[in-house]
C-alpha cells in the first residue's frame, strides 16, 4: 500500500505543476501488487490524474501479449483488459 501511495502522491504533484507523470513499471510480483493497490491509492489521492500518465515496461519480452512472460499481458489481465484504451491495467481513472 505505501508503494502505490508514493506513486499516486509523486503523480498528484507532477500534473498540479502542468505536467505529465512519468512512470516506468516492470513485472514480476509488482504487477498483483499495483493491481491489488493502486487503484485504492488514486481514489485517496485527489488530482493523479492517470489521463495524464506515461507508462513505460521497463523489462517487456519480445512475445505476444498473450504469453506468460509478456510484461503487457500481465497488466492487461490483472488491470481487466485494457488493451487499446491508452491506459494501463490497474491504473485507469
Amino acid at each position: 500500500a505505501a508503494l502505490a501511495r508514493l506513486v499516486a502522491e509523486a503523480a498528484a504533484e507532477a500534473v498540479s505543476s502542468g505536467g505529465r507523470f512519468a512512470l516506468g513499471l516492470s513485472g514480476g510480483s509488482l504487477v498483483p501488487l499495483l493491481a491489488r493497490e493502486l487503484p485504492g491509492a488514486l481514489r485517496a489521492v485527489p488530482g493523479a490524474e492517470p489521463g495524464r500518465w506515461l507508462v513505460a515496461l521497463c523489462d517487456e519480452r519480445l512475445v505476444p501479449p498473450e504469453h506468460p512472460e509478456s510484461t503487457a499481458g500481465a497488466y492487461r489481465v490483472r488491470g481487466g483488459g485494457t488493451e487499446g484504451t491508452g491506459r494501463a491495467g490497474g491504473v485507469s481513472g
